[in-house]
C-alpha cells in the first residue's frame, strides 16, 4: 500500500496542475522512480531491473495516467492512480511507446524535469520516437520544486528514518574494535539498521584509518581496525521509501589532541550553520557560514537536500542561489583536512523551520565516540 493517504498524493496533483496551467503546459511526463513514487506512492524495488520502462503522464486537468508494463498493473492499482494503461514488456517491437504517444496526444506542450538530476529512463531510441511525435519541452522545475518542500508526513517518515539510524549507529560498540576486519563492520552495521527497523540499506561508505582517513567513498576491505584508527560510517537507511542520510566517528582508543580539535570544529560548524538556516536565506550562505570556519571542503559541497533520494536539489555550494523555504529537508555535511593531511567529515539531518530548524538526526556531541 502507498505510504501516505489519497489526499496527500492528490494534494501534490493538483499543485503541479496549478503551476501547469501558469506555464502553458497541457501535462508533465514522468519516467524515474522518485518522481513517480512521489506523484502515485507506487513503491516497489522491481526499478533494480533496466529492462522495462514506466510513464506517468499527469495532465494539466484530471487524474494521472500510468503506462506501465504489465506487471506492475496490480501493484499500481493499489494506489490512488485509477487510470492504467499496461502492456506486456518487454516488446522488441513496440515497448509502450505508441501507448505514451496516444496519452500524450491532443495535450500540447509536455513537460518534463530537464535540469541538474533529471534523467529519462527509457531507450534512447524509443526516446527518439518520443521527441519527434511529442512536443516535449522543459518542466521548467515544477516537479523539483515540489519535491524540494516536505509535507509534514513526508518529514515524519524521514525523522523515522533519523532515528532508525541513530539506533544502529548507537550500538556499534557491538560490532566494532580493534581487529575487526572493515568490511565485516560494513556487513554488521547494515543488519543494524535492519534490526532498527530500515526497510533497506542502500547507502553505506565510510572508512577506518590512522588519525583520520583520505577517502570516504571506496568499498569496505578486510583490513582490520587498528588502535587510534578513526572509523567513519556514512549511512542513507530508507524507511517507506525515504532517506536519512548523516554519518558518525568512532576512534578506536582516545583519539590524539589534533584529530579530537578537528573533530569539534566540524560540530561547531554544524552548529553555526544552525543559525544560519533560516526560510528565506539562500544555500549559499550556509555554505560561507561553514566554510568560514572549516575551510571549503576541497572544493566540493558542504551538504545538500536529501528525500526520496540521498541527495536530490539543492547544494551547499558558493554557487547555488537557492532560497530556503521551509519544510525543505538538508544535510549539513562540513568537512576539513587535519594537519597530517588526512580529513575529515561530519553530517547532520535538519529540516527548515519558521526559526531554529528541528534537528532530525540526533545530533553529535564535540568529543568523539571511543570504542
Amino acid at each position: 500500500m502507498p505510504v501516505f493517504a489519497d489526499v496527500e498524493y492528490a494534494a501534490r496533483v493538483a499543485q503541479a496542475q496549478r503551476q501547469m496551467h501558469v506555464a502553458g503546459l497541457g501535462a508533465i511526463w514522468i519516467t524515474t522512480d522518485a518522481d513517480i513514487r512521489y506523484f502515485t506512492g507506487y513503491l516497489t524495488r522491481f526499478w533494480e531491473s533496466p529492462t522495462r520502462p514506466w510513464h506517468v503522464l499527469i495532465p494539466a486537468d484530471g487524474a494521472p495516467i500510468a503506462i506501465i508494463p504489465s506487471i506492475g498493473a496490480e501493484l499500481m492499482g493499489r494506489t490512488w492512480v485509477e487510470d492504467i494503461r499496461t502492456w506486456g514488456a518487454p516488446d522488441y517491437e513496440d515497448d509502450g511507446v505508441s501507448l505514451l504517444l496516444d496519452a500524450m496526444q491532443g495535450r500540447g506542450k509536455i513537460g518534463t524535469p530537464s535540469a541538474l538530476e533529471s534523467t529519462v529512463r527509457m531507450p534512447l531510441d524509443d526516446l527518439r520516437r518520443v521527441l519527434t511525435e511529442a512536443e516535449i519541452v522543459p518542466d521548467g522545475g515544477i516537479v523539483a520544486g515540489l519535491r524540494a518542500v516536505k509535507s509534514e508526513p513526508e518529514i515524519d517518515v524521514i525523522r523515522r528514518a533519523c532515528h532508525v539510524a541513530g539506533r544502529a549507529f548507537a550500538r556499534v560498540g557491538e560490532i566494532a574494535g580493534e581487529g575487526v576486519p572493515l568490511d565485516r563492520v560494513f556487513r554488521d552495521f547494515q543488519k543494524l539498521c535492519l534490526d532498527e527497523g530500515a526497510d533497506w540499506v542502500p547507502f553505506l561508505v565510510g572508512a577506518s584509518d590512522t588519525d583520520g582517513y583520505v577517502d570516504i567513498i571506496s568499498p569496505a576491505t578486510p583490513k582490520p581496525i587498528m588502535a587510534r584508527d578513526v572509523l567513519m560510517m556514512d549511512t542513507g537507511c530508507i524507511v517507506d521509501g525515504y532517506f536519512c542520510d548523516y554519518d558518525r566517528n568512532f576512534s578506536i582508543g582516545t583519539p590524539d589532541a589534533a584529530t579530537q580539535d578537528g573533530f569539534a570544529k566540524l560540530v561547531q560548524a554544524v552548529d553555526i550553520a544552525m543559525t544560519v538556516v533560516r526560510p528565506g536565506a539562500r544555500a549559499c550562505d550556509v555554505f560561507d557560514a561553514m566554510a568560514e570556519l572549516v575551510g571549503a571542503g576541497g572544493g566540493g559541497r558542504l551538504g545538500h537536500a536529501l528525500g526520496l533520494q540521498l541527495t536530490e536539489g539543492l547544494s551547499l555550494i558558493p554557487a547555488d542561489k537557492t532560497v530556503l523555504t521551509e519544510g525543505m529537508i538538508l544535510t549539513l555535511e562540513p568537512s576539513l583536512t587535519l594537519p597530517n593531511g588526512k580529513m575529515l567529515v561530519h553530517e547532520e539531518n535538519i529540516v527548515v523551520r519558521d526559526g531554529v530548524p528541528e534537528r532530525l538526526s540526533p545530533f553529535s556531541a564535540p568529543e568523539m565516540v571511543v570504542i
